[in-house]
């Protein structure tokens, strides 16, 4: 009795191990037959290559989809310095192993004190609109604080020793950073010029050496320390003593009493996905309103093989943008105003309004969108993670304008933001701890077998790239890659519609006979970078406008 028992426990034994065997089998063979440019467990994109195979090392090495963005930001803050850094702030949506999502909002805030005529002093035009009257309190670090509290794996100090080591050791200076340096060099930013310059004063270019050491000094001690020496003890004095001798306003209690706030996030239903995104003074809200405009205008590859039928969904497409530049004015940060009248903007109910209001027959005055004129932003950087345990990071992070406010600390090497002119055109009054609106839009967009996580760059350019890119990818047919690097176009806060070199001319001309206002547009600053997982691999990619290269295992 006993060794038919033994006999039986043997064979269920022997059983359960083939079972096991063929299991793995199995994955091992869907793995490998992901095709060639994707990935089966991990991806990261990033602005560029440098950054996004950082942040895949931290993955391999036990991280999470949250140690992985963090590492991957801090790189940018030396490989893209003109988009973010240590100086700004930043937003998270980070989507758990159980699909639970949370916002982490650590964007930057109006100081105690500020110039009471500080919003008249606002111009239309992004080079008069720099310098220290405009810097808000940096929350960037706060915010990698919280979502590492929250979601990290690894040693804190570990996340940041890969960009000690570049900032230290030197690195060669890619080509975007060196298209951006030249808008260093005025009489007004002398320190930051000298940090972009050579021993002999000439502007560094492409490929010369670049050291960061007092950044290094800067991450190191915030390394070791924790994210309090940065907001209390002698790096946050010796960054508000540079702050105020440039004739800032920031105080030492400004940056001791910076919070980043925890969130959950908004949602809404496109097809067989549920978007989630920021809540206001985040832009989300404006995009999910355009997407819940178009959503019902069947969209789909068909559409654009014939010109009559593309011209009028591009048509509807810059109407649609016109009705949320409009509407911006109304996103303000939850704390200081109702999120009422931003939580209507989510609703099919509202999209419906706007559609009936949009004419297939041609444009309306500028009142009719409710449009107010306001300054275009630039800039940002956006990480786009998906780890192997399913959990995602979309993050977008800025200083605002490039190189921010041109305002250098050093003694610390941060570049601080001019995130207060965000205010320009949107509202009369400020108050002290309010955020400024923004575009930024990190989403990521779930269904039960797929999972997108997808933000972009581009100040106010960020909805109507994310938008097109999503349009492209969900109703046009269009690969993720095509989706991402399809011409765009933009609509300025004077109603002037911006098309991207090589769109097409034909449809280009068909909306000029509807009444649209085309222009030129030589620099467009959008740039999204994305991950996705279907049928088991992993496709990511990062936008060739940066000459960014995503990186996975």
């Amino acid at each position: 009795m006993a060794r038919s028992k033994a006999k039986v426990y043997t064979c269920c034994a022997v059983v359960m191990l083939c079972v096991v065997a063929v299991i793995v089998c199995i994955a091992v063979l869907v793995r490998h037959d992901c095709p060639d440019g994707t990935f089966s467990i991990a991806a990261v994109a990033a602005d560029s290559a440098t950054c996004s195979k950082i942040a895949r090392d931290m993955l391999q090495g036990g991280g999470s989809a949250v140690d992985g963005a963090i590492a991957a930001l801090l790189c940018t803050s030396i490989i893209n310095p003109q988009s973010m850094g240590l100086g700004g702030g930043s937003i998270f949506t980070v989507m758990d192993s159980s699909g639970k999502v949370k916002i982490i909002n650590s964007r930057e805030t109006v100081p105690g004190k500020f110039k009471p005529d500080l919003l008249e002093t606002c111009h239309t035009t992004i080079q008069k609109i720099s310098g220290s009257a405009w810097i808000g309190v940096p929350g960037e670090i706060r915010g990698y604080e919280q979502a590492h509290k929250l979601y990290g794996k690894l040693p804190w100090a570990s996340l940041f020793q890969p960009t000690i080591k570049l900032a230290r050791e030197g690195f060669p200076i890619p080509a975007i950073q060196a298209r951006y340096i030249p808008y260093t060099d005025t009489d007004k930013t002398e320190p930051l010029r000298k940090l972009f310059s050579d021993k002999d004063g000439k502007l560094l270019k492409a490929g010369d050496m670049m050291k960061r050491e007092k950044l290094a000094d800067t991450l190191e001690m915030i390394a070791n320390k924790g994210a309090d020496a940065f907001y209390n003890g002698k790096t946050a004095e010796d960054l508000i003593r540079d702050i105020q001798e440039a004739g800032g306003t920031l105080t030492v209690q400004d940056l001791a009493s910076y919070r980043a706030t925890v969130t959950d996030a908004w949602a809404i239903t496109l097809g067989e996905y549920q978007m989630y995104f920021p809540p206001p003074p985040a832009g989300g809200i404006i995009l999910s309103l355009i997407l819940n405009i178009m959503k019902e205008y069947n969209l789909s590859p068909a559409t654009l093989k014939h010109k009559e039928e593309k011209t009028l969904a591009y048509h509807r497409i810059i109407e649609a943008f016109k009705f949320a530049n409009g509407l911006k004015k109304h996103i303000r940060d939850p704390g200081f105003s109702s999120e009422k009248i931003a939580k209507k903007f989510t609703e099919d109910s509202f999209a419906k309004h706007i559609r009936s209001l949009i004419s297939s027959e041609g444009t309306h005055d500028d009142q009719y969108y409710n449009i107010t004129p306001y300054l275009d932003s630039v800039g940002t950087t956006h990480v786009s993670v998906l780890a192997e345990d399913g959990s995602a990071v979309s993050v977008t992070s800025t200083i605002n304008h490039i190189f921010g406010s041109k305002v250098y600390s050093p003694r610390t090497g941060i570049i601080l933001n001019n995130e207060l002119t965000d205010f320009c055109g949107k509202t009369n009054k400020i108050f002290p701890g309010e955020q400024p609106p923004s575009s930024m839009a990190p989403a990521v967009l779930k269904s039960a077998s797929r999972t997108l996580v997808i933000g972009s760059t581009g100040g106010s350019m960020i909805t109507t790239g994310m938008a097109s890119t999503l349009m492209n990818y969900l109703w046009f047919g269009k690969s993720l890659k095509e989706a991402i690097a399809a011409p765009v176009f933009f609509i300025n806060s004077f109603n002037s519609v911006k098309f991207e070199p090589h769109f097409d001319q034909e449809v280009i001309e068909a909306l000029k006979a509807l009444g649209q206002n085309p222009n030129d547009g030589n620099i467009f600053y959008n740039v999204v970078n994305a991950v996705e997982k279907k049928d088991g691999c992993i496709c990511a990619v990062s936008d060739a406008r940066k000459m960014g290269e995503a990186a996975g295992y």
